[in-house]
């Protein structure tokens, strides 16, 4: 009887528990949710059309316009000149760069002086008794012939008979085996073809120098030209003559230059063309980085922004009632980090500064606005 009570009393117990939870639980009412729009705050510009020069800008590594790498065509030991031959120094053209010793050589083109001035000498007889009217000739080219001079020119013959006699002696071979010699003879003084400065040196005095050998590099520092790569698009509008202003990397000076000439061949990889700028003026060194600004053509009823504002490279976004609204637009041109466009209307508000997260209908609020409110 007591097991019996103590049940009926726990299953009442439970039965008025669940009444009274069900009791509160349908009495509580639900607070309506209020739907909250987020504005984010937004930088706008008024379009204001206008027209821009559109220039192109590159960069590039000086390089001299007359530069001679120095070979040697013949062999020997470097002997000291007027000057070291070190880099950095300078020479006046003309001067001599290098000497190379030629006294072994020198000594064989002697010989073979003497050689020809026997053979010239063994048919004296002959042309007194065969060929009398060209004996006075031969005869004063042999008393002027010097071993220790360059050689002069032969007499002309007279006629055909005679000519083919003085070939018969071998002397017109002797002849010009000599002046070969006297030629390769030269190739021992190197001397500057231009006033320039001397930019690589591989050799020192005392060096044996072998035929074939690179001895260093000669510059003319009045001149160089910078190489350009320049978009194909541009290739018409740019002509030789062109001015075009160049600077150094830290953009702290100045030179104008002029289109020296133009590649006519378009890279096919990058679609570029080859562009080469003269310029001249103090302080301009080969290998030093220079960027160039030439002037295209002028851009009429365009606006230049910054390049992060276009979408798609396409469109931009602008502010029409305070929501967002995607602009077609037409990009005229590509600079480092803005962008001439086309397409936009004056007077529009144009997002000045990239969202995150933008999107079309999207509620904003102009800074301008909220600078406003929060004063009032």
């Amino acid at each position: 009887m007591r097991k019996l009570i103590i049940v009926v009393a726990g299953v009442a117990l439970l039965g008025i528990s669940f009444l009274i939870s069900n009791y509160f639980k349908n009495s509580k009412k639900i607070p309506k949710q209020k739907d909250v729009k987020i504005e984010k705050t937004v930088f706008v510009d008024e379009v204001k059309n206008g027209d821009i020069p559109i220039i192109i800008s590159a960069n590039g590594n000086l390089v001299a316009k007359n530069k001679v790498v120095i070979y040697s065509e013949v062999q020997g030991i470097l002997q000291a000149t007027g000057k070291d031959f070190r880099a950095g120094v300078s020479y006046q053209k003309g001067q001599t760069l290098l000497r190379i010793n030629s006294q072994e050589f020198y000594a064989s083109i002697q010989a073979q002086r003497s050689s020809l001035q026997n053979l010239v000498a063994s048919i004296m007889p002959d042309m007194r008794l065969d060929y009398p009217q060209s004996f006075e000739k031969w005869n004063s080219y042999l008393k002027n012939f010097d071993i220790n001079k360059t050689t002069q020119k032969l007499p002309i013959s007279s006629s055909d008979k005679e000519k083919y006699f003085v070939t018969g002696k071998n002397i017109y071979t002797t002849f010009y085996n000599l002046k070969n010699l006297e030629a390769r003879l030269n190739k021992y003084n190197v001397k500057a073809p231009f006033k320039g400065v001397l930019t690589e040196v591989l050799v020192t005095n005392g060096t044996l120098v072998r035929s074939g050998q690179k001895m260093g590099e000669f510059i003319d520092t009045s001149v160089f030209e910078l190489p350009l790569s320049v978009n194909g698009a541009f290739a018409d509008i740019l002509k030789v003559g062109k001015i075009v202003a160049l600077y150094n990397l830290e953009k702290t000076k100045k030179w104008e230059g002029k289109v020296a000439r133009i590649n006519s061949k378009i890279e096919q990889a990058s679609q570029t063309v080859q562009v080469f700028i003269e310029v001249k003026g103090k302080n301009l060194r080969e290998g030093m980085y220079a960027m160039a600004n030439v002037f295209a053509k002028e851009a009429t009823n365009v606006i230049e922004i910054n390049r992060k504002l276009l979408v798609e490279n396409k469109s931009v976004y602008v502010v029409k009632n305070n929501v967002l609204d995607l602009v077609l637009v037409n990009p005229v041109h590509f600079n480092e980090n803005t962008v001439i466009v086309k397409g936009l209307k004056n007077g529009a508000q144009l997002v000045s500064k990239p969202i995150a997260g933008a999107y079309i209908g999207m509620p904003v609020k102009i800074f301008s606005e909220v600078t406003n409110s929060s004063k009032k």
